[in-house]
């Protein structure tokens, strides 16, 4: 199994070679030269699973053997899990109306991202200590990929993780789940700007292709392709616990309504349905509808600013993983992707391509949720089922609500013509996390012992000022902690 840039302007790398990497220094991303196409068979027997077991399928089949041994990815993967709160590491709750929600956040940060990232640090440490290697990992976050990453990698001798954070734009509980880990591989930015704004320095630092290789630079944001990978496996686990019956043929069709930023959530979608897996994905977003408008219209585009939301980790308006989902519509042809991505990134919008808009038109549905209707699908939740919702889950069980089966209301934009199909709505993070959310729906917050202690804990962080070379700042930072290396 080989990796390949999205944009065709550098040789095929192993799974450690896209591990290590961020964007590919063509500025693509990796992708696998092939997708392993799954039989109908191994699809009935995967059914019995656990998740945790098709996690270790899944990525046996992106990481070969010679690399990483069938026995050692078992037992890394099973290192990842073990801080998991629950038994099942995810878990399906069963809600009225047919609202199936599929809990990814049992992790120690309350967040999906948990999942990903416990595995690739699990297999960055296992390559590190092979190789007596060290990393600079950098990080961009709206939210969650910030804590996630950082408790994926704290305390490791080998690994310093630098975190950019949108200073105020975060909610507090996740800013502190990144400001309070003290330790000294953990070096935390926050810039006042947005989710997008903190980016550009992180990608001018990749994009300097000496000093990336001197610091031996890398990312764990969803551009890493590590966290596509294990990421696949929510929607196998999703389908599996929601489909009715194996026993047909063909085999049923199940709905994942998924809650899109970055991207790379779907793009794992997009995958898994190459794979063979049959299920019909709806990206779901906030008001930065960049992934709405594309799918509806091919306008690739960006809105005149980033628009503060309840869905906070949502606020993205350049969702790079895109590129990953074009490229494989387009039948992984990176001439294309080459100039898509070179126009977009002159001038910030793109009309696709009318053949490949049809394809990601047939591949995906999508529906744009505002405050308003985030507020209205937690409140119904919690009155239907008296179960809380975050505000990013919300937007799911929003496209839900407005379908015929889950009662349709007046005013409801969302619609599919699958209303006879079972859907499974993904839960990226805990309600927990977003007290200022719940209390705008009217709904009291229910807070563990271990997120209510944050607020008593010591901080550390750099502040990272509007007209402040950003990317200057980070250098400087950088070179100043290899000198203890």
């Amino acid at each position: 199994m080989e990796y390949v840039s999205t944009r065709g302007g550098v040789g095929a790398v192993d799974f450690e070679g896209a591990l290590f990497s961020g964007y590919a220094p063509d500025g693509g991303l990796f992708m696998p030269q092939r997708i392993p196409l799954l039989d109908v068979d191994t699809l009935r027997r995967w059914s019995h699973l656990s998740y945790r077991e098709l996690v270790k399928e899944l990525c046996s089949l992106f990481i070969t053997a010679e690399l990483v041994p069938r026995s050692t990815l078992n037992d890394l993967i099973d290192r990842a899990f073990s801080r998991f709160r629950h038994k099942d590491v995810v878990h399906l709750s069963r809600l009225k109306d047919g609202l199936n929600v599929l809990e990814l956040w049992h992790g120690v940060t309350y967040a999906f991202k948990d999942l990903s990232l416990s595995c690739t640090g699990q297999f960055l440490q296992y390559f590190l200590e092979k190789k007596q290697k060290h990393v600079t990992i950098l990080v961009g976050t709206s939210g969650d990929t910030g804590s996630s990453a950082i408790e994926s990698v704290r305390g490791q001798k080998n690994m310093d993780i630098f975190v950019l954070l949108p200073k105020g734009l975060c909610t507090q509980i996740q800013e502190l789940q990144m400001t309070t880990v003290i330790e000294d591989n953990v070096h935390v930015f926050a810039a006042h700007g947005n989710s997008d704004e903190i980016d550009e320095p992180i990608k001018e630092l990749f994009a300097d292709v000496d000093f990336a290789r001197k610091y031996n630079l890398m990312s764990l944001n969803s551009v890493n392709w590590s966290r596509i990978m294990v990421q696949i496996a929510h929607h196998f686990y999703a389908y599996f616990q929601c489909a009715p019956s194996l026993d047909t043929t063909p085999l049923p069709v199940v709905e994942i309504v998924v809650p899109t930023g970055g991207g790379g959530n779907i793009t794992a979608g997009c995958i898994a349905q190459k794979m063979g897996l049959p299920i019909r994905l709806v990206a779901v977003v906030n008001s930065n509808d960049i992934i709405h408008r594309t799918v509806q219209h091919g306008d690739f585009s960006l809105s005149e600013s980033v628009k503060a939301t309840l869905a906070s980790a949502m606020d993205i308006q350049e969702p790079y993983n895109m590129e990953r989902i074009l490229w494989l519509l387009s039948g992984s042809d990176s001439h294309l992707m080459k100039t898509l991505m070179e126009q977009f990134s002159v001038s910030k919008s793109l009309k696709l391509p009318e053949d490949l808009h049809r394809k990601l038109s047939e591949t995906l549905r999508s529906c744009s949720a505002s405050n308003e209707d985030i507020v209205r699908a937690m409140q119904r939740c919690w009155e239907e089922n008296r179960y809380l919702l975050c505000p990013h889950s919300a937007v799911a069980a929003h496209y839900h609500y407005s379908q015929p089966d889950g009662h349709l209301q007046k005013g409801f934009s969302c619609f599919s013509f699958f209303s006879s199909t079972p859907r499974c709505c993904l839960a990226p993070a805990s309600a927990a996390k977003f007290q200022d959310a719940l209390l705008q729906a009217g709904l009291v917050p229910q807070l563990p012992a271990e997120i209510t202690a944050l607020t008593a804990m010591e901080t550390r962080s750099t502040p990272l000022e509007q007209g402040q070379d950003w990317a200057q700042a980070l250098r400087e930072q950088i070179e100043a902690t290899a000198q203890r290396w």
